[in-house]
């Protein structure tokens, strides 16, 4: 079992070298790892980040076959089968850090913040259900200062949406404030910029 403190170098390292355009040998030994996984899965990580085309955790860490138990929905929201699945690998495998990774231009932030700005009607229930999981946080950002302009809202909302569902992670699981009180789990949120390629930590 990897502590969370070095999984989170591990991280901030490949990322390091995803930025730098370096790689690290995980994707030339990938063919000799596969056998090494059939039986059993160890990942150092969950990652529980957006489905943007542009966001491939493993991509963006640096990391290859069973580095992480990656899970990916839009906008990084929060739904209980979403909670299951962080629960399901933090048990299973004992990993014991969870990144909540958002990113910069977030397609369910856009879309919500247009929602709210013009409703649209006979919208698909299951948009709507991802609009509505991202809409406390940037309503409640439109409330209190509605004169921000559309840069900063956009990027106060994100942060706000992965703030919401690190806190939902933290306190809506009894599975996970278990581990997190007696068995040293970590949950923390970040956001990849994709101007630059650096995932900055943001707890």
């Amino acid at each position: 079992m990897i502590p969370a403190h070095e999984a989170l170098a591990r991280l901030q390292a490949g990322n390091a070298r995803f930025t730098a355009n370096l790689r690290g040998t995980d994707e030339f030994v990938a063919h000799t790892r596969r056998p090494e996984l059939k039986l059993i899965q160890e990942p150092f990580a969950i990652i529980l980040g957006c489905s943007d085309a542009r966001v491939p955790a493993e991509l963006i860490f640096d990391q290859g076959l069973g580095d992480l138990f990656v899970i990916r929905v839009a906008g990084n929201i929060i739904a209980p089968s979403l909670v299951g699945s962080v629960e399901f690998a933090a048990e299973r495998f004992h990993t014991r850090l969870v990144v909540v990774l958002g990113h910069t231009q977030c397609g369910a932030i856009e879309a919500t913040l247009e929602e709210l700005r013009r409703p649209t009607e006979n919208q698909s229930r299951n948009l709507r259900a991802i609009v509505e999981r991202v809409r406390p946080s940037v309503e409640g950002l439109l409330r209190m200062d509605p004169a921000l302009d559309e840069v900063a809202l956009r990027r106060r909302a994100t942060r706000a949406n992965i703030a919401a569902s690190v806190d939902h992670l933290r306190h809506g699981s009894e599975v996970l404030e278990q581990l997190i009180e007696t068995n040293g789990l970590v949950v923390v949120g970040a956001e990849y910029s994709i101007e630059t390629g650096v995932v900055e930590f943001l707890t």
